[in-house]
């Protein structure tokens, strides 16, 4: 077999980062009319680059048949939505943002975040690829390309005199198969005196917590501070700020301005954040190559639990239909034997089933019906948002389960 080249410093990928076997596309729900037709599955396996770094995963079909019709629709987390005018308010605060300047989305989904700066009178525009999203975010008021993102497009909004003062992009970086044309891009549209703001999970929290199943087709690179601050500095980008935000389980927000732009100071917390990943041994092929052991092992103990459970006679549904929980169930070969079906909050998502698996998913409603002893978490990195939701299963002696980072109950 011919080795992949890394997508950043075109370095053959020899060293194995995570294997999860064959896996469909995680966002690829199957309708009841297609159930009886065949489901195409794909390797799911991570690399790391041993010369740069970056955990990736090899591209086995084009973005736009992943994105173009998109399932995952951000307003339905109702702490993603807190999330998203938070950082609003923040950005407005720090930056002094007002209706004179221009704020730009790349992937801005159905217009969870834009709203807010548009309610503040700030002008707003997003770049979205997926058509039934992006008509979602434009019923909402939101001006959207339907577009993907790169240098050509970025060439387009310049020449149309679009470019943006803040230019920012959550959970996208990771989603993008040529990530030169990409951050490449954002150099091209960025005005001289604007900064960038991208959020991602962070790769040193995916190993220290076990996150296995944040590893999809749809992500295809993750990041450590080390290597995106490389990925950037090669296109003249440099990042002049991090913090570290609990989102997804943890994730990063780094800040970046043109290399040129001097108004915006490099700040401390960048080499804080630098010499902890290297201390961690973000720097050593050592930490990558000894996660797939972690990873085969929180397979077991699931597996073990859910035996246990059936076999006193216990009833387990799930709760959420996420791309990781899809990653998960279908590594660990969980299906109906083990769960009845889950639910999901999404209406796109309701009256279908989980690829793979075939789990079928219901409006959170059914589970009053079934009254089951666990309910088993899927969107683990919301699960205060869950458990207060759902708080009525402990009226007859119902439990949370979490998978992630290991099997734990929770009263």
């Amino acid at each position: 077999m011919t080795a992949l080249p890394c997508r950043f410093c075109k370095a053959s990928l020899k060293d194995s980062f995570a294997d999860l076997g064959m896996s469909p596309f995680s966002n690829s729900y199957i309708s009841q009319e297609n159930l009886h037709r065949m489901e195409p599955f794909f390797p799911l396996h991570a690399y790391v680059c041993d010369h740069c770094f970056l955990v990736q995963l090899g591209e086995f079909q084009n973005p736009a048949s992943i994105f173009t019709d998109y399932a995952y629709f951000s307003s339905f987390s109702d702490s993603w939505l807190k999330h998203a005018k938070e950082y609003t308010n923040i950005m407005i605060e720090r930056f002094k943002l007002n209706s004179s300047h221009q704020v730009m989305e790349i992937a801005s989904n159905d217009g969870y975040l834009l709203q807010y700066f548009k309610e503040q009178g700030i002008p707003v525009l997003g770049i979205e690829p997926a058509e039934n999203v992006a008509k979602v975010a434009e019923e909402k008021g939101i001006p959207c390309i339907t577009k993907f993102f790169g240098k050509q497009t970025a060439s387009e909004l310049v020449s149309e005199g679009k470019q943006p003062d803040l230019l920012l992009g959550n959970n996208v970086l990771a989603h993008v198969p040529d990530i030169h044309d990409f951050v490449g891009g954002m150099k091209i549209v960025l005005k001289p005196q604007g900064f960038i703001t991208m959020e991602f999970p962070h790769l040193l929290r995916l190993i220290e917590d076990n996150q296995f199943d944040t590893i999809y087709h749809e992500h295809f690179s993750y990041l450590s501070f080390l290597t995106v601050e490389k990925i950037f500095t090669e296109h003249g980008l440099t990042l002049f700020d991090v913090e570290e935000i609990p989102t997804h389980g943890g994730s990063l927000r780094i800040y970046a301005r043109h290399s040129e732009d001097n108004s915006k100071p490099v700040s401390d917390r960048t080499k804080e954040l630098r010499n902890r990943e290297i201390a961690f041994g973000l720097d050593s092929m050592k930490t990558y190559t000894a996660f797939a052991e972690k990873v085969k092992e929180t397979k077991r103990k699931l597996l073990s639990f859910l035996i246990k459970a059936k076999e006193d006679g216990k009833k387990i549904v799930g709760y959420g239909a996420p791309a990781k929980g899809n990653t998960l169930l279908n590594y660990c070969g969980v299906g109906t034997d083990f769960i009845d079906y889950t639910v999901d909050r999404s209406p796109y998502k309701q009256g279908q089933v989980l690829p793979g698996i075939r789990i079928p998913i219901f409006h959170p409603d059914k589970i009053k019906e079934t009254k089951p002893d666990y309910l088993l978490i899927l969107p683990w990195n919301i699960k205060e948002e869950i458990m207060d939701q759902m708080a009525h299963i402990r009226q007859w002696g119902g439990k949370f389960v979490v998978p992630i980072p290991g099997v734990k109950i929770l009263d």
